[in-house]
């Protein structure tokens, strides 16, 4: 570690990647930003509880009266740099090495390699993955499988690469500031930004990123703050640095405007980040009895909460000529013909939706499902390469009620034990070092497994009843929970669920989904498992 990085490595062992990547001059502008970004990021996160409090004294979001003006005002964002102007389909996915070739190999336009929901941040992974990344910047990544021996490499023209950084709430424990663990978000941003802006920009790239989690537009700012101290440091132009911010939060949709133009120099657009939104929506108003979800597989987009979302994340980008892409097709493509007939049907449905309200593109979690939806927004599309051109000026006006407006829908038996087995089977992958992980059909992430238990601790709080009639209660929920880990194990067998984690993983969910208080995220407890 260098010496005048004022940083202090408790990582588990040095490989030849951290070498590679732990440089001397990464660590000094790694604890350049930390030095002068963390008290602020900490400060965030107080305001992050304090207004959270209010609303768990009663209060409901809604728009800013102080930020009337930037709402109101007519202004644009600085632009879009050439190779993002077409993002009809993303793929997204974590930094492993055949993930990396595969994504950027793919029907798509733009590969994000996450860092966050889809990777469980292990040291040796986050290393490996930052090595990934630099290798296929530089077009010299290969894989060969040790099994099959199938050797994987990049394509003359890959997708664009776009990097997503961990979420402010997230540290990373391995490095550490004044004894304690350094912003997750910031050891992201700096290594993948030090070692790989010059390659990309001379390649007719550019140092681009995907940030998530935000809730206000105070957070975006901060970012902001951080890429120019990263521009100016490096005798870059401003605005060389670019991001996608994720709406994935309740909060951050009555400050979207804000979020634009706080950002404006660096920002080319929104992503509706709808099962993170989902999550948010029960996580914001947990103590809100007349707004507790029902089954997550009948919260879709048609809801009108989702729907009013989806239709002002459009409206608002597209005024400030910002793209507003499309959320996530968590659906695999099966093997069985009918099963796969059907799965191509759902996406097809969810992106039309979406390619008729006026999306940039959309987000996709397989390469298989690529050729199923590029057809869909090409006929949107048409000749042109986005659709900032649908203003949608016709719409009513967006009211905060509108976006908070209860779901209807049934709270089921078979709902619940699906919850359950969803969240023990993610959370033992998860504190296993696996963040992406393939359940019933669809590809789970840290997103979908948060809306899992979260409406389970919700019903019990509010002592909502099933439809069989039984009141959900902390019994309830550990009966169920001891019956599903049974059925998990019947489906995976005895080997692998003996040679895994699923103790720790049924003991971590029984802890936060029965404590009084919501936990915040269940990365925060299962990253204290995590190696």
């Amino acid at each position: 570690m260098s010496q005048d990085s004022g940083l202090t490595l408790a990582a588990p062992s040095r490989s030849g990647g951290e070498k590679e990547i732990l440089t001397n001059d990464a660590m000094v502008f790694l604890g350049e930003l930390v030095r002068r970004f963390t008290p602020a990021r900490d400060a965030l996160l107080e305001e992050r509880r304090v207004w959270q409090a209010k609303i768990d004294a009663g209060a409901l979001p809604d728009f800013l009266p102080e930020t009337a003006e930037i709402r109101n005002g007519d202004w644009k964002i600085r632009g879009i740099p050439e190779d993002l102007m077409d993002r009809r389909i993303e793929i997204t996915g974590p930094v492993d090495r055949k993930m990396v070739i595969n994504a950027l190999n793919a029907n798509v336009k733009v590969f994000m390699a996450d860092f966050e929901d889809s990777l469980a941040p292990a040291w040796g992974k986050v290393i490996e993955g930052q090595v990934n990344l630099r290798d296929a910047v530089n077009g010299t990544i290969t894989y060969t499988d040790p099994q099959s021996g199938k050797r994987y490499a990049l394509k003359e023209k890959p997708a664009v690469l776009m990097c997503r950084v961990r979420g402010h709430h997230l540290s990373e424990k391995h490095v550490l500031w004044q004894g304690k663990p350094i912003p997750g978000g910031l050891f992201d941003f700096a290594l993948y930004f030090h070692h790989n802006h010059r390659q990309l920009l001379d390649k007719g790239s550019g140092p681009y990123f995907y940030l998530p989690k935000t809730q206000s537009y105070k957070e975006a700012a901060w970012w902001g703050d951080v890429f120019n101290f990263a521009e100016d440091r490096y005798g870059l132009p401003r605005g060389t640095i670019k991001a996608t911010i994720l709406i994935e939060t309740l909060p951050a949709v009555f400050q979207m405007n804000e979020i634009l133009y706080h950002l404006r120099d660096h920002i080319v657009g929104l992503n509706c980040g709808r099962w993170d939104y989902i999550f948010s929506y029960i996580k914001t108003l947990k103590n809100h009895t007349d707004r507790v979800l029902p089954d997550r597989q009948v919260v879709t987009m048609e809801k009108p909460f989702l729907s009013a979302f989806s239709k002002l994340l459009i409206k608002t980008c597209h005024r400030r000529g910002a793209f507003a892409m499309g959320g996530m097709a968590a659906f695999i493509p099966s093997k069985d013909a009918e099963r796969n007939a059907w799965v191509g049907e759902k996406v097809r449905a969810d992106k039309e939706r979406e390619a008729g309200n006026g999306h940039d593109g959309t987000w996709i979690a397989h390469p298989g499902l690529a050729d199923t939806v590029l057809p869909v927004f090409d006929r949107f599309f048409g000749d042109r390469r986005n659709q900032l051109d649908v203003l949608r000026e016709n719409d009513p006006p967006t009211t905060a009620a509108m976006l908070l407006e209860p779901c209807a829908g049934e709270r089921t038996d078979a709902g619940m034990r699906a919850n359950i087995r969803i969240a023990l089977q993610y959370l033992e992958a998860w504190i296993s070092g696996n963040g992406c992980v393939p359940i019933y059909g669809l590809m789970e992430d840290a997103a979908t497994a948060e809306i899992s238990r979260t409406s389970i601790w919700q019903w019990i709080r509010h002592r909502k009843t099933l439809d069989n009639g039984e009141q959900v209660t902390p019994a309830l929920f550990e009966k169920m929970l001891a019956e599903e880990t049974a059925v998990v194990r019947r489906e995976l067998g005895d080997d692998r669920f003996c040679g895994g984690r699923f103790t720790d993983a049924a003991a971590l969910l029984h802890r936060i989904t029965t404590r009084d208080e919501l936990v915040d995220f269940l990365t925060l407890p299962g990253y204290e498992l995590l190696a």
